[in-house]
C-alpha cells in the first residue's frame, strides 16, 4: 500500500478510523472523509503525529456537490484514488408497523446513495489506476434483519449495485470488495434512528451481545483487500450465518428473531 491513495468515508470514528489508522500503518496516502469535520481533523492529526500523509475533510455523502469537492481534493493532493472505502452508515431500530417510511428513506440515502455518489466520483480515477473499492455492507446485506428492515434493504442493495459495477468492469481491472460484518462494537447504535426519525432510545436498543471490536474486524479488511477478496464475512460468526441463510435460511430466522426482538 505504500504510496498509494486511499479514501475511506465514515472516518472519523469506529471502523473507518481504526481502517484509516491501519493503511496509513502500511504507508498508504489517506483521506479521511465524514460529516463530523471536526472528528475526521482529529483522527488525521493522529496520523499525521505518526508520520502519515494525511488528509481530512468534511463530507456529507448524501450530497452529491460534498461528494464531488472532496474527491477532487483528494485528487489535488494525492493525484487521484487507488482505495476506495464506502463505509459511511446508519441505522435505525423499529418494527416497520411503527416506522416511519421517512426514516427508512433517510437511512436508504446515507448508506446506498451515500456509496454511490462517492463511487460516481471516483470511478474515472479507480479505473485509470485499476484501483479497488471495498463496501461495508453488513451480515443483514444476505440476511434479513428484524426490527432494522430499511437497514437490511440499504445493505442488500449495494451488494446488488457493486457486484453489477463490478461485472460492468470486469475487463478494466476493477476489483470490488464486498465486508458483511456481525454486531460491531461501535457508536452506530447510540446514533440509531428511532421509528419517529429521532435518536431511538437506549432501552431499544438492543441485539448487539456479542459485538467485535473495530480493530478486529479493520484488520480482516485490510488482509482481505491485499488478497483481493470478492466477500468477507466476518468474524467467524457471520460466515456460519452466510451458510445458515442459505442451507437452513428458516432456522436462521428464527434465532436471529429471538435475538433481536427478544
Amino acid at each position: 500500500m505504500r504510496g498509494r491513495s486511499v479514501v475511506v468515508t465514515g472516518a472519523a470514528g469506529g471502523i473507518g478510523a481504526v481502517l484509516a489508522r491501519r493503511f496509513a500503518e502500511e504507508g498508504a496516502r489517506v483521506a479521511l472523509l465524514d460529516r463530523d469535520e471536526a472528528g475526521a481533523r482529529a483522527r488525521a492529526a493522529e496520523l499525521e503525529a505518526a508520520g502519515a500523509d494525511a488528509l481530512a475533510l468534511g463530507c456529507d455523502v448524501t450530497a452529491e456537490e460534498d461528494c464531488r469537492a472532496a474527491l477532487a481534493a483528494v485528487s489535488e493532493r494525492f493525484g487521484g484514488v487507488d482505495v476506495l472505502v464506502n463505509n459511511a452508515g446508519i441505522t435505525h431500530l423499529g418494527l416497520f408497523r411503527d416506522t416511519d417510511v421517512e426514516v427508512l428513506r433517510r437511512v436508504m440515502e446515507v448508506n446506498f446513495f451515500g456509496a454511490v455518489n462517492c463511487t460516481k466520483v471516483a470511478l474515472p480515477s479507480l479505473l485509470e489506476r485499476r484501483g479497488r473499492i471495498v463496501v461495508l455492507s453488513s451480515v443483514a446485506g444476505f440476511a434479513p434483519l428484524a426490527s432494522r428492515t430499511g437497514y437490511s434493504a440499504s445493505k442488500h442493495a449495494l451488494h446488488g449495485f457493486f457486484e453489477s459495477l463490478r461485472a460492468e468492469h470486469r475487463r478494466d481491472g476493477l476489483r470490488v470488495t464486498m465486508v458483511c460484518p456481525s454486531f460491531v462494537d461501535t457508536a452506530i447504535a447510540d446514533r440509531a434512528l428511532g421509528p419517529d426519525g429521532r435518536t431511538a432510545p437506549r432501552e431499544a436498543r438492543t441485539g448487539v451481545r456479542g459485538a467485535v471490536p473495530p480493530e478486529q474486524v479493520a484488520e480482516a479488511i485490510f488482509a482481505a483487500t491485499g488478497r483481493g477478496r470478492r466477500l468477507l464475512a466476518v468474524p467467524r460468526p457471520a460466515r456460519a450465518y452466510y451458510w445458515m441463510t442459505r442451507l437452513a435460511p428458516s432456522l436462521y430466522e428464527r434465532l436471529m428473531a429471538r435475538r433481536t426482538l427478544g
